[in-house]
């Protein structure tokens, strides 16, 4: 696990404990579920330190965890992230309250939880906003390429070798590159995220095959898909500058069974 995230969990539970002690260990279950939606929407650039330090979080999905009616039908992907710590964190806050008999456990060991707690407006969400990241713009301003734009220069650059013998087959050329270049791997978009923490704002939009991972694509394949989506673009643009690729009398490009084929993530 991140050692920030460790850090933040430990203070969570320092809280949880406190308040409980505080208010005369009164409900238990609201009072670990307010603590983990004040303390755990943590910001983009945050969490991109955390998924840096512990790729695997790039494998959580959306579930059944995002309750903002504006994020629910199509979360960025650092709301679906923040859900899933949330979620672990509750679940170690409920232990922690069994643990010292504010709360009690069934025969099969299921925590048991008040009925007129349940029956209590759950915690207001806060809003985060992961379109929005001083470290990005940061890392923009230094000197140097950065990772993803040193990607996309290899994709470009051997998707120009191959144009040079087989132009006038462009466009497979580019989905066959755009394919081979796609990062999809934890470990491999976590220094991504790190270095731009904008993409934690990137959502499914439609953009990964419903039929794949029974329509709740992993945070880390929301990413990996719309990067790319994006070199894709830009190699069939670096074919009609080429010549290889026509353009209709809107300025659009002009792609055989554009609506037929699509880049594979592999």
């Amino acid at each position: 696990m991140s050692n920030l995230l460790t850090r933040i969990l430990e203070k969570v539970r320092v809280a949880y404990v406190q308040e409980m002690k505080d208010n005369g260990c009164q409900q238990p279950y609201l009072t670990a579920e307010r603590l983990c939606h004040e303390k755990l929407h943590i910001d983009g650039d945050a969490l991109a330190r955390i998924i840096d330090e512990d790729p695997t979080l790039l494998a959580a999905r959306a579930s059944d965890l995002v309750q903002d009616p504006g994020e629910r039908d199509n979360p960025a992907v650092g709301v679906i992230i923040c859900c899933n710590i949330m979620a672990a964190a509750l679940d170690g806050l409920l232990t922690v309250a069994v643990e010292n008999d504010w709360l009690n456990v069934d025969d099969s060991g299921n925590i048991l939880v008040d009925d007129d707690e349940l029956g209590q407006q759950s915690a207001q969400t806060p809003v985060v906003d992961y379109s929005r990241s001083p470290r990005a713009l940061e890392n923009a301003g230094k000197p140097g390429v950065s990772s993803l734009t040193q990607l996309f220069q290899a994709a470009e650059a051997e998707y120009s070798r191959l144009l040079e013998n087989e132009v006038h087959d462009a466009y497979q050329l580019a989905l066959k590159t755009s394919s081979e270049f796609s990062v999809f791997a934890p470990d491999d978009i976590a220094p991504l995220v790190a270095e731009n923490p904008l993409l934690l704002g990137l959502r499914p939009d439609d953009m990964v095959d419903a039929d794949l991972f029974d329509g709740d694509p992993p945070a880390g394949i929301i990413i990996s898909s719309h990067l790319t989506h994006m070199l894709l673009q830009q190699l069939l643009e670096l074919a009609s500058e080429r010549g290889a690729l026509a353009r209709d009398s809107s300025g659009h490009l002009i792609l055989p069974d554009e609506n037929q084929t699509q880049p594979q993530l592999h």
